[in-house]
């Protein structure tokens, strides 16, 4: 039975496209944010802040490469950099995870935090209605706004959620209205849905073994159990702070978090922060220690704690004083715990503070003790992923200008070259100019020997280039997988999957410590290979260094530290359920694939980088002969021809000049533009500190 409204369809189909502008002011929503005021958060300034600067370095980046097209400065290899930089930039989100135990007020934190505006509870956090699959909020323009709802049985297919986004037909779609929020709050109320299955059926799924008892939910009167009707929700929404890149993912509890493990292994470590919630009242139970253990305890994520429902600590008949007390040594012993530092740990009250922003009370939201938290994850987050970004844009100018620069200078060294020659033909007669033709037809010819050897450095280098990637393709590392799961196969229970899978690392490792030795043998061949041309044939061909692999080693060991607490003894319940180790599996395939290919698409970029300048320079060379020889002739028909031929050459050198200074101009506000926004938010948080201080 679905809800109102289900249709089966994709979860992002784009049915039809939308303009993001149309989208936000065709029709004007409840939930547009209004001006700033003292009830927003923090994250949400953050937010329109980077928004404004990605818009900023879009802009100035724009300017620079139409400048560059402009005087024909853009390869391929430029062109395809510009169009990855302004897809981050375009794409750029901040994904938060919220994760807790049942119970624990996490859904109306997400609403406090984030869905105040719409002056309701937006995820169901009513006593009796628990979130039950996961849920991730986000925007994308091009689609409809909906919510998509991925049947639990799915499961049992041993497919991952990687592979069922883009499969229309297990995806069953809620319609949803942006002109009425409503429309969200009743379809949200879906994943809050169960169903009755049998015992067998609860452990195919994941939700019940034998041997760990204390997780199994508790069996109904007619011998069933129940479990989450759903296993993922997908919503896509135009809310403002969704419009502005945020990804919110709120997740169930142990049970199903440990039942589904791209959850545990793919969406969160891909988070850039995750927000672990418990309840003041009870503190760290064993549960959510588990949780806490088994999924949140590597140091590669960005954690926050929070010890919600402080108002339930409110007791009457205690002083102020000592009802405070209580708190921080529930916080303090949270922190204990968890072995988190004590400024990473917040004790608030979710629905106090999503009361007084509904109502706009800006003391009790204080009161609520939430705003120090959004500071935080303002603070922390968001001047990392500026960090990021700058990086990238910086770099990508600072490429362009350099190869531009060089470019640039070829050619000017090309125009006196042609001035030196037609200023010592003044005074000379038609013989010495056609003397200046033959020869330049013979350097002409001369030079175009050099493409008999740019063919046999081309034929050296895709040798290499092919033998390089081979070590990183899909097929290498299929064949890899399918080793470490035979060796896991032949063994009962999969007790043998440690040990394999520790290999299969190995020997991944090995090969991108191999295609990295090839990698530095390939450089080392075009750097002869270009000091030999530039000699011979003038070219100013320069080897950009070869990319770093150690990020993917790290991404490597990343994968290794995550996959392998699945494959210990005390798993081995978990892997023997019908489906897991297949959809572990795949899994792992396709976080590895991830790996392996973007480090063959650097790699392969670098290479093709090496040859487009090649092919460039070759192109420009001939015109400039093709221009000598043209000129010359000009000169040698009209005797009045040489003096004018003598101004033009000396006005394209200026020109050249000229574009070469805006050029640096462009980079340099490129660059400054860039690097603002990280200062700033700096600035800001050490005027705080030292406001915070003072008072």
């Amino acid at each position: 039975m679905l809800p109102p409204g289900v249709t089966s369809g994709a979860p992002m189909r784009a049915s039809r496209r939308r303009d993001r502008t149309a989208l936000r002011y065709d029709a004007v929503t409840p939930l547009q944010r209004p001006p700033p005021t003292s009830m927003d958060s923090p994250i949400a300034h953050s937010l329109d802040v980077l928004a404004a600067w990605r818009a900023a370095v879009q802009g100035q980046v724009g300017a620079l490469a139409r400048a560059l097209a402009e005087q024909d400065l853009l390869d391929d290899t430029d062109s395809a950099a510009l169009a990855a930089l302004r897809e981050r930039l375009a794409c750029d989100q901040l994904v938060l995870a919220f994760v807790a135990e049942f119970s624990r007020g996490k859904s109306e934190l997400i609403n406090a935090i984030f869905f105040a505006d719409a002056g309701r509870r937006v995820l169901p956090a009513t006593p009796g209605r628990t979130t039950m699959c996961p849920v991730e909020l986000r925007f994308d323009a091009a689609q409809p706004p909906q919510l998509a709802l991925l049947p639990i049985e799915t499961r049992l297919r041993g497919l991952s959620l990687a592979e069922l986004r883009p499969r229309d037909v297990h995806w069953q779609c809620v319609p949803l209205d942006a002109r009425d929020p409503q429309t969200l709050v009743n379809a949200l109320a879906a994943v809050t849905r169960t169903q009755r299955v049998s015992v067998e059926q609860a452990a195919a799924l994941g939700f019940w073994s034998d041997e760990q008892t204390e997780d199994n939910p508790p069996r109904m009167a007619d011998g069933s159990v129940e479990v989450p009707a759903w296993r993922h929700a997908l919503i896509n929404y135009p809310h403002p702070l969704l419009e502005r890149g945020l990804v919110v993912i709120d997740t169930p509890g142990l049970n199903a978090i440990g039942a589904e493990p791209e959850l545990t292994l793919g969406l969160l470590p891909s988070a850039h922060a995750v927000v672990f919630v418990l309840a003041a009242d009870t503190g760290v139970t064993r549960s959510d220690l588990a949780i806490w253990r088994e999924h949140l305890g590597q140091a590669s994520l960005e954690r926050f704690v929070v010890l919600n429902k402080i108002d339930t600590l409110d007791d009457p008949l205690l002083p102020a004083a000592e009802v405070q007390a209580q708190i921080e040594q529930q916080r303090q012993l949270a922190a204990t715990m968890l072995e988190m530092p004590p400024t990473r740990v917040f004790a608030l009250s979710a629905r106090d503070a999503l009361a007084a922003r509904v109502e706009g009370d800006v003391q009790a939201l204080q009161a609520s003790r939430l705003p120090p938290l959004e500071q935080a994850l303002a603070a922390e987050l968001l001047p990392r992923r500026h960090e990021m970004l700058v990086h990238s844009a910086v770099s990508v100018v600072d490429q362009l200008r350099a190869r531009a620069a060089r470019r640039l200078a070829d050619r000017r060294r090309q125009q006196a070259e042609q001035l030196m020659e037609l200023r010592g033909l003044r005074g000379k007669s038609g013989a010495r100019t056609r003397l200046l033709v033959e020869r330049i037809d013979a350097e002409t010819a001369d030079f175009e020997r050099c493409t008999a050897r740019l063919t046999a450095l081309r034929a050296v280098q895709m040798r290499l280039q092919r033998s390089l990637l081979a070590l990183l393709s899909s097929d290498a590392l299929r064949a890899e997988v399918a080793v470490m799961q035979s060796a896991t196969s032949a063994r009962p229970f999969k007790l043998g999957g440690r040990a394999a899978f520790e290999a299969l690392i190995g020997r991944l490792r090995a090969a991108l410590d191999s295609a990295d030795a090839q990698a530095e043998e390939l450089r080392q061949m075009l750097d002869a290979s270009f000091r030999q041309l530039n000699t011979e044939f003038g070219f100013v061909l320069a080897l950009a260094p070869v990319p770093a692999l150690a990020r993917f080693q790290a991404d490597i060991d990343l994968i290794a530290q995550n996959y392998g607490r699945y494959l210990g003894l005390s798993q081995a319940w978990r892997m023997a359920a019908p489906g897991f180790a297949e959809q572990l599996r795949r899994m792992l395939l396709s976080r590895l694939r991830v790996v392996f290919e973007s480090a063959a698409g650097e790699l392969e970029l670098w290479s093709r980088g090496a040859s487009s300048q090649i092919e460039v320079q070759l192109r420009e060379r001939r015109r400039a002969y093709a221009r000598r020889s043209e000129t010359l002739q000009r000169v040698q028909g009209a005797a009045g021809e040489l003096e004018q031929r003598i101004a033009e050459v000396q006005a394209q050198d200026e020109h050249l000049g000229l574009m070469r200074a805006r050029i640096d101009v462009l980079a340099d506000e490129a660059m400054a533009t860039a690097r603002r926004l990280v200062a700033e938010p700096a600035a800001a948080r050490q005027g705080r500190a030292l406001r915070q201080a003072a008072a």
